[in-house]
């Protein structure tokens, strides 16, 4: 069977930003972020008291009678974010297509509320045992299952866990799997929910934290800002699409992967160097057509300058043409959601041609040599765009999207 071409035809985000689409773009559009104090734990136990938390979650709004109580909050975003989506796309899953259908989700630390709760309660206040459903709460892939649960799909569904590009990695393997035929239908993104307090703990040992807000790019930045939330993009081939007279947001056109082989933490410029030529190649894009990245930017010292000398050993003389910008100034790091996240800021960019800011900057870093969009997003019509996730371990993932004309 030939390749196919893949449509995005469904979008679904649920994060610090909005509780849907139509908040989360119109916040990213406004340069506004969503870092603030952290309510969910108490950080007077903490170096850094902000994150990008999602405020005033009632999950009683979202999942009726007790199934709440099955899903950890990194799942509920998930389910919450598909639903959206599916909607959005206005598909109808008639039982052939919930046979044929995929869910594909990057998580990288699962169900890290109910795991801490656990702790506290069989360590700390002495319980002999823990909350009955504290497995299928806690595992990453509980995210995928819930989404297939949610709809009935009975295709393949799985969960990738490969740290901060886990989403661009569930998103690669799901643009894969629609255009080779394998399935007619993928639902795919990301969750994550990491405000508790060992895991928080545990980031600040890492001292990577800002203590204030994340400036990617910024001369004066201090480090990255944890968030947390759920994006899913519904992919499906371009002619099933236009054969129902559907909205084709953007193609999902490339993928492109790498290990730095390395270190476990500290970035290389040679592999996300790599995954960026691997996803043009896989796009059949040549540098000079792409016009937009949405960096992996965390705002960390070591980060930015080295994502920035990747995109430079890529793109030569065009990286100083090329907008880059990082959206995690605004919805946070939200590690195994980040790329999901991105990819919904990326394919909104090119859908409506505005390209997004990056927020809360101050001052240009001369290591930082690119045109980082500082603080107003720009009304800029770009036909191509990378959007970029290294993750510990060295494991790189970028996506190439094309824009498209309905």
């Amino acid at each position: 069977m030939a390749e196919q071409r893949v449509a995005i035809t469904g979008l679904g985000a649920f994060c610090a930003l909005g509780s849907d689409l139509e908040e989360t773009w119109s916040a990213l559009r406004a340069g506004r972020s969503g870092i603030g104090p952290i309510t969910a734990v108490d950080t007077r136990q903490l170096r850094f008291q902000n994150g990008a938390e999602i405020r005033d979650y009632d999950p009683a709004r979202h999942f009726q009678g007790n199934r709440a109580d099955f899903l950890d909050r990194f799942a509920q975003f998930a389910v919450i974010a598909a639903r959206e989506a599916v909607r959005d796309s206005g598909l109808a899953l008639s039982p052939a297509l919930r046979e044929s259908a995929a869910v594909v989700t990057g998580s990288c630390v699962g169900g890290q509320c109910t795991q801490d709760e656990g702790f506290v309660g069989l360590y700390k206040n002495g319980s002999p045992r823990v909350h009955p459903l504290t497995i299928p709460r806690t595992m990453s892939n509980a995210g995928a299952s819930q989404v297939a649960l949610e709809f009935g799909i009975t295709g393949p569904a799985f969960n990738l866990s490969t740290a901060c590009s886990s989403s661009n990695h569930a998103l690669g393997l799901a643009l894969q799997m629609v255009r080779s035929g394998q399935v007619e239908l993928a639902i795919s993104g990301g969750c994550e929910a990491p405000f508790s307090m060992g895991f928080l703990k545990a980031w600040e040992a890492m001292r990577v934290i800002a203590p204030d807000t994340c400036r990617p790019f910024s001369k004066d930045r201090k480090g990255m800002v944890l968030g947390e939330g759920a994006a899913m993009l519904v992919l499906e081939p371009v002619e099933a699409a236009r054969a129902r007279g559907a909205r084709i947001y953007a193609e999902l056109a490339g993928f492109g992967m790498s290990s730095d082989a390395h270190h476990i933490t500290q970035p290389s410029v040679e592999g996300p160097a790599r995954a960026m030529r691997a996803a043009l190649r896989d796009a059949a894009l040549r540098p000079e057509e792409v016009g937009y990245i949405n960096a992996h930017g965390t705002g960390t010292p070591a980060n930015d300058p080295t994502e920035t000398r990747a995109i430079r050993a890529v793109f030569g003389e065009h990286a100083g043409r090329l907008a880059v910008s990082s959206t995690k100034s605004m919805h946070g790091h939200a590690l195994g959601a980040a790329g999901a996240l991105e990819a919904v800021a990326t394919v909104m960019a090119l859908r409506e041609g505005v390209l997004p800011p990056t927020a809360n900057f101050t001052a240009a870093d001369p290591e930082c040599d690119l045109d980082v969009i500082p603080n107003q997003a720009r009304a800029t019509q770009v036909e191509a765009a990378l959007s970029n996730s290294f993750a510990f371990g060295g494991l790189n993932a970028v996506l190439a999207f094309r824009r498209y004309e309905n």
